[in-house]
């Protein structure tokens, strides 16, 4: 009997053959790899905050473990927990929720997926502005539908225009995503512009999913507005968000989803069927973090804020260079046209993918391609190193393209 030398493309369903390995993923591993073999690599790849994750949030942790609270949760996540979350929806977004409408999971990857396997059926559109995070047209593949990518820019501050998602909208689109403040861009949506967004939706069968996990980390007295603000888009609004980024959480893998009651069900019982409950020790630490002292998130988003300025201004001293100003999270994304093309010690810079291979082989810099953010003409730089690191980066990748 014959066997495929490619047994996948017999054996595994389209919707996994479809879908592409996390290119940041790929790049963090590489570059600890090289790392463990001696190799002095400033990573800029990866999208997790530098500092610890605050004493008191760990200590609950601790305590959640010393008391024996060590087994099965309801599904959905504890009460406790989600009386903290509808306090931080009212606390910091000007957001009401019931107890029913919200689920906790295990991380914010797991409620965008539980989102968009409730709502997608073959043939489903959404909506993915570009540059975006790489797992949402994955996810929106291996839920069975169809991505449609809307294209943006570096003059736009790499926001979509009313009038762009009006063009894409057709008879089969399901759902728009949101992501603001941005992970790659850092873009941040203000009140006028989400209102404008949503003009467009109104009164059509358009959900839109907004994550809104970098909300906390945002700069120059921006403040990002939440779509669900508006009354017209009530039933209509999904918000994701966690306590990974804001918290430097995570490993502890909390995140959480509000929206109608009816969908939060179904989100249940998918999360059911699948993981069941987000960790226990986790969700305690979860609430400590969000009902606890929060000057520490303000004295964190002012260190953030200070790297931002650093790195914005240097990367755009390089030649070749182009970049627009972050206004949330912690990632800059330069558009590096002008190296494409060229040679660099003997290395020809193609795509973003090359260079990215370039500094991390050549000159020991760890960065994300932009094609993995459907933006094959950028980079994507973590600022979440300290300014000493991102100093030293920035000095090598200027080395790299003299």
């Amino acid at each position: 009997m014959s066997t495929s030398s490619h047994p996948e493309e017999k054996y595994l369903t389209r919707r996994v053959l479809s879908m592409q390995e996390s290119q940041t993923m790929r790049i963090s591993n590489l570059a600890g790899k090289m790392k463990a073999e001696g190799k002095d690599v400033v990573s800029l790849s990866a999208g997790e905050p530098d500092f610890p994750t605050p004493d008191h949030v760990n200590q609950a942790g601790i305590d959640a473990i010393k008391s024996g609270f060590t087994r099965y949760t309801a599904n959905s996540g504890i009460s406790e927990l989600k009386k903290a979350i509808i306090e931080k929806f009212r606390r910091d977004n000007g957001l009401e929720f019931q107890e029913n409408q919200i689920i906790v999971s295990n991380g914010g990857k797991q409620t965008l997926a539980n989102t968009f396997l409730a709502l997608c059926e073959e043939g489903d559109e959404v909506i993915v502005p570009a540059p975006f995070w790489v797992s949402f047209p994955e996810m929106v593949r291996l839920a069975g539908g169809t991505p449609v990518i809307v294209h943006t820019t570096i003059e736009s501050e790499y926001k979509i225009t009313p009038l762009q998602l009006e063009k894409a909208i057709t008879p089969k689109t399901k759902i728009v995503v949101l992501n603001s403040p941005s992970n790659p861009t850092g873009a941040v949506y203000n009140e006028a512009e989400v209102r404008a967004l949503m003009q467009v939706l109104e009164g059509r069968e358009i959900f839109v999913l907004s994550d809104e996990m970098y909300d906390m980390i945002v700069y120059g007295g921006i403040r990002p507005f939440s779509p669900a603000r508006i009354p017209a888009m009530k039933d209509w609004v999904i918000v994701s968000n966690g306590v990974s980024k804001t918290y430097a959480m995570t490993g502890w893998r909390i995140g959480y989803l509000a929206g109608p009651k009816w969908l939060i069900d179904a989100c249940d019982k998918i999360q059911s069927q699948t993981t069941s409950n987000p960790n226990a020790i986790a969700q305690k630490a979860a609430v400590a973090a969000l009902i606890g002292d929060q000057r520490i998130v303000e004295e964190r988003r002012l260190e953030f804020e200070k790297r931002r300025d650093y790195m914005y201004a240097a990367l755009n001293s390089i030649p070749g260079f182009r970049t627009a100003l972050p206004q949330g999270a912690f990632y800059i994304f330069p558009d590096i046209s002008g190296v494409l093309g060229q040679t660099f010690n003997g290395v020809v810079m193609q795509d973003s993918a090359d260079v990215a291979e370039y500094l991390l082989k050549e000159h020991f810099v760890a960065t994300v391609p932009g094609d993995a953010f459907g933006a094959p003409n950028n980079l994507r730089l973590s600022y979440a190193a300290s300014i000493a690191s991102l100093e030293e980066a920035v000095n090598r990748i200027r080395r790299a393209f003299k």
